[in-house]
């Protein structure tokens, strides 16, 4: 049975105009390898709503998992959750259980509950909450659409909550073996040993160490045994320890 796939909607401005570096797509993707999702796909687009609903409905139609990123604060550019209930034919407004949530969170710090913090209430229809152990504000999981913070710590907490609940197949699996010889010497060699191992992906990753021309060889796959043949292989051709 084939893994389960997964795409990552980064929404932000301040990423595009450079203002702010994505962390959280490196971040999902480590995750997802090692449970057994690969994620396939990703995107940075802006703060923008027609935008956000055109992609959600083309990556969520898809993929089996959608993750997003950014845009469900308090101010008036977070847009993410209208968006996506848009996207999937939902209604949204304030809803009591995220309402309840912020609620106690503000009082336990003697804030208060304004309006621009109870946008973060905002949960379409149907939808179940994502918990957030940092500052409380949930997201939430929409059809297979899974909505979360851009702050970095925050959205890998909630990742760390939901990732459980989610089905995966077999992690993949992956050895490299460093060759001190360029892309240019090896390419013919590799070519043929992806032809004849089409079970393994296999990565050439080039560098230069202290003036040196090298590659990082990389072999993938879900079948450990089928990694350890091509590695074998691979240390044959070049002649390089693993």
């Amino acid at each position: 049975m084939p893994s389960p796939t997964a795409a990552m909607l980064v929404i932000g401005d301040e990423i595009l105009s450079g203002r702010t570096r994505d962390a959280n797509m490196y971040h999902l993707a480590r995750a997802l390898t090692d449970h057994g999702i690969p994620m396939c796909e990703a995107r940075v687009i802006p703060d923008d709503h027609a935008t956000i609903v055109a992609t959600v409905r083309d990556l969520a139609a898809r993929h089996d998992h959608l993750f997003t990123s950014g845009g469900i604060g308090p101010t008036h550019d977070d847009i993410t959750a209208e968006a996506v209930a848009e996207a999937l034919g939902a209604a949204i407004g304030i809803r009591d259980d995220a309402r309840a949530i912020l609620q106690a969170h503000y009082d336990a710090r003697g804030q208060e509950l304004n309006e621009a913090r109870l946008r973060m209430a905002r949960i379409p229809d149907g939808a179940t909450l994502i918990d957030n152990p940092i500052s409380a504000a949930p997201g939430f999981t929409l059809g297979n659409v899974h909505v979360m913070a851009g702050v970095p710590s925050i959205f890998e907490a909630m990742l760390a909550g939901l990732l459980p609940t989610l089905t995966g197949g077999a992690p993949m699996l992956s050895q490299s073996l460093m060759v001190r010889q360029g892309e240019g010497d090896i390419a013919a060699k590799l070519g043929k040993l992806a032809k004849d191992h089409p079970e393994v992906s296999i990565g050439s990753y080039p560098f230069i160490r202290d003036g040196v021309h090298g590659s990082n060889i990389v072999v993938r796959s879900q079948d450990g045994q089928a990694v350890d043949a091509v590695m074998q292989e691979l240390s044959a051709l070049f002649g390089e320890a693993r």
